[in-house]
C-alpha cells in the first residue's frame, strides 16, 4: 500500500511511438486536501476509488489505496467530485526494466505532458529515456490533484 514514484516533465512526443498501451483517463476529487486526497478515476471501460495519503518529505513515497468499482458508479461518483474533472490520454512505454505512465492532458491542462515512474524503493536505479525532461517529483504543483483546483492554463 506504498507507493513509490518519480515524476518528470517530457521534453518531445517520441514516447507516443514507443507505447505498448493507449488509454483515456477522467477523474475527479471527492477530497483533494494534500493530508489526503479521495479519487474516482475511469479509465477505458473500468472505474477505480482511490485514497492517497501525504507524500514524504522527498515526495517519492506515500501511502496509496485502490480498488475497482463498477463503471456505472464511478459515472456517478464523478459527478459529486470537486471541480476540475482531469482529462487525460495515458501511454505506457517500457524503458529498461521499468514502465513509464506518460499523461498527456487535455482541457484546462493541455499542454502538459508528465511521465512517472514506480519504483520498488526510493533509492532503485533506473534508464532515463531521451524524451525525459526535468524532474518535478516533489512539486505539488504537477499533482493531479492540485492540477484539477489550479489548471496548467493558469500558470502562464
Amino acid at each position: 500500500m506504498l507507493e513509490i514514484e518519480r515524476k518528470f516533465l517530457v521534453n518531445s512526443d517520441q514516447f507516443k511511438t514507443l507505447a505498448f498501451a493507449k488509454n483515456h483517463i477522467a477523474q475527479g476529487y471527492l477530497n483533494s486536501h494534500p493530508e489526503r486526497t479521495v479519487r474516482i478515476r475511469i479509465k477505458g471501460e473500468s472505474g477505480f476509488l482511490t485514497i492517497k495519503g501525504k507524500g514524504t518529505e522527498s515526495g517519492v513515497s506515500r501511502f496509496e489505496w485502490e480498488t475497482e468499482i463498477p463503471l456505472m458508479e464511478a459515472r456517478h461518483l464523478i459527478q459529486l467530485c470537486e471541480k476540475g474533472v482531469i482529462d487525460k490520454i495515458r501511454y505506457e512505454v517500457r524503458s529498461g526494466n521499468h514502465v513509464f505512465e506518460v499523461d498527456e492532458f487535455f482541457g484546462d491542462n493541455e499542454g502538459l505532458v508528465i511521465a512517472e515512474v514506480e519504483l520498488k524503493s526510493e533509492d532503485e536505479t533506473f534508464e532515463k529515456p531521451d524524451w525525459l525532461g526535468s524532474e518535478v517529483t516533489n512539486d505539488e504543483r504537477y499533482y493531479n490533484a492540485f492540477l484539477s483546483q489550479h489548471p496548467y492554463k493558469t500558470w502562464k
